[in-house]
């Protein structure tokens, strides 16, 4: 009959002994198992801390088995919030503001009217307007896509903003 020599597994060497060596085969366990996205590494060291905190109650002939069942429940734990985390981010949070509905009604009146007036322009001055405003281009690129001088595009540009400021200013938002 095997007697033991050590009924728990809080002294010092023989924790050691158990970290020596069960660490590294109970890695490759949790590694080939869940992957290398759920640190494996961390969940064996936490396995070993509650190891740690139950010292007195684990025998050492028991201590392979807790620390196996303990680093696959903490890995089973972190795969259930990785799935909550993955679940909420799913979930598209509705558009909030801060603004009055008024606000907003008014801002989407503004916007058509201001399509309204971009329609409204030639197709000259729409274009040299959009590619400058919105895309960026410099009068000098405006002027070599079109074919034309760069004074040209300047003054379908300034012409365009002059619509836009005569038309939108009678559009009043208090």
């Amino acid at each position: 009959m095997k007697r033991e020599l050590h009924k728990d597994v809080c002294e010092e060497t023989v924790f050691a002994g158990l970290y020596e060596r069960l660490s590294q085969n109970l890695h490759d366990y949790l590694y080939y198992k869940y992957g290398d996205r759920l640190n494996p590494s961390d969940k064996i060291q936490e396995a070993f801390i509650k190891l740690w905190e139950n010292c007195k109650k684990v025998t050492v002939d028991k201590a392979k088995s807790f620390l196996y069942t303990v680093a696959n429940n903490l890995m089973l734990n972190e795969v259930k919030h990785q799935k909550v985390v993955l679940k909420y981010q799913s979930l598209n949070p509705k558009h909030q503001t801060n603004e009055s509905p008024e606000f907003l009604m008014e801002q989407e009146e503004y916007y058509k009217k201001y399509q309204e007036v971009l329609a409204g322009l030639t197709e000259e001055q729409r274009t040299a307007f959009l590619l400058n405003k919105v895309e960026g281009k410099k009068h000098e690129e405006i002027a070599e896509m079109l074919g034309v001088t760069r004074k040209v595009v300047e003054y379908r540009i300034y012409s365009a903003f002059n619509v836009l400021r005569t038309e939108l200013e009678s559009f009043k938002i208090k």
